[in-house]
């Protein structure tokens, strides 16, 4: 159950903007005033440490007014046409809003195979990992330019509800012009009853939600609900809110409405079942006592204690880990390939980059992307956790 406070509390935050919110209606005007109060509110999360991602939708809404095609149906390459000169007036838009409350946005462009193709989905989580570790914000949108209707996202929901499973996200906010979920449509009858909390999204809470009312944008409720869904499971819980009023973010934590949807478990449990029951191992990492010793502390697995690497791997893949005396401690998703490792192994962290001639991640396998034997097996709760590294 949601607690007072929540949203401010959270360490990292993924805020889906809808093109109803952001564009003028049919004429596709960029509404300056409603995105400098996001602007505001952003951040006042960030100087109370929250870190933040936006998921905006409005690059075609903003291309098409601009371009002067007032057709509320486009064909796929006019949309793909709007797309190209609206993500150009979005960033745009968003650099001189954000950059006047001191705030750096950097624009990403994501495709569906970017989510599910595990060299793109590391890439671009690594580059949001990195933006965020400098102070920037990611400012996510899907690559319309160049998907197709067959393997586009289809709306921005379902984007926000993967980049927040990418990215490990406490909470993720939908913005849009309905203040959550009702037992009905709102706007079809006067009989609709506000739902404020949803702890489990069953069959009765997917059958609520009808289809999109808007000409802008191409969700709906029903979109709404599968990214809950999609969210919820990775372990973030998930606020629908309208965004009308322009300060919502701050008005969740007093009295803004709004459906909350409860995640079951937390972000780094979820990734880790994940890790556990999905990855397939590509290879073994044989280690040292001292590296042994150290991954049952919580910390992460450096160079330093990787006695030999195993089988051919890629960077990306899983790996299991393997103690010196031949058991297996657990497995985990490897940041360098095996011939890679061979060359690094038993060096410092501060010797990668002179050996390798590029600088890549310090540790071998972080604690983040590890599951042990032991928590596979129930025998420890604990989630491998520590401040040391």
């Amino acid at each position: 159950m949601r607690e007072r406070g929540l949203v401010r509390e959270c360490a990292r935050i993924v805020v889906k903007v809808g093109s109803s919110l952001l564009t003028e209606g049919a004429s596709g005007k960029l509404r300056w005033d409603w995105l400098r109060s996001l602007a505001m509110d952003v951040a006042r999360l960030k100087q109370g440490g929250c870190e933040v991602l936006i998921v905006s939708s409005g690059a075609i809404a903003l291309g098409r007014g601009h371009l002067g095609i007032r057709r509320s149906s486009l064909k796929l390459e006019e949309k793909q046409a709007s797309a190209a000169v609206g993500q150009i007036l979005l960033a745009n838009g968003y650099k001189e809003v954000f950059g006047a409350c001191q705030l750096t946005v950097a624009q990403l462009l994501l495709t569906l195979g970017d989510t599910e193709q595990r060299r793109q989905y590391l890439n671009a989580r690594n580059t949001m990992e990195t933006l965020l570790h400098l102070d920037a914000i990611p400012l996510i949108n899907e690559n319309d330019t160049v998907t197709t209707e067959e393997i586009r996202f289809g709306d921005n929901d379902r984007l926000a509800a993967r980049v927040a499973e990418m990215a490990n996200s406490d909470l993720l906010i939908l913005l849009s012009d309905i203040d959550g979920l009702y037992t009905k449509d709102p706007r079809l009858g006067s009989d609709a009853t506000h739902i404020s909390v949803v702890e489990e999204i069953t069959q009765a809470i997917e059958s609520m939600a009808g289809p999109s009312q808007s000409d802008i944008g191409s969700g709906g409720m029903s979109t709404k609900i599968q990214a809950a869904k999609i969210a919820t499971a990775a372990g973030c819980n998930v606020i629908i809110a309208s965004g009308s009023s322009g300060r919502i973010l701050s008005e969740l934590d007093t009295d803004g409405r709004h459906t909350w949807f409860s995640a079951k478990r937390s972000p780094l449990t979820a990734r880790k079942r994940w890790i556990a029951n999905n990855l397939k191992p590509g290879g073994c990492l044989i280690i040292d006592k001292g590296a042994h010793q150290a991954l049952l502390v919580g910390k992460s697995l450096l160079p330093a204690g990787v006695l030999r690497a195993t089988g051919g791997f890629d960077r990306g893949d899983g790996v299991s880990i393997i103690g010196f005396s031949g058991e297996k401690i657990g497995v985990g998703i490897s940041a360098y390939s095996s011939s890679d490792i061979d060359r690094i192994r038993g060096h410092k962290t501060s010797e990668i980059a002179a050996i390798l001639s590029y600088a890549g991640r310090e540790e071998v396998v972080h604690r983040k992307d590890l599951v042990l034997e032991r928590e596979m097996t129930g025998k420890d709760n604990a989630e491998g956790e520590s401040s040391a590294r």
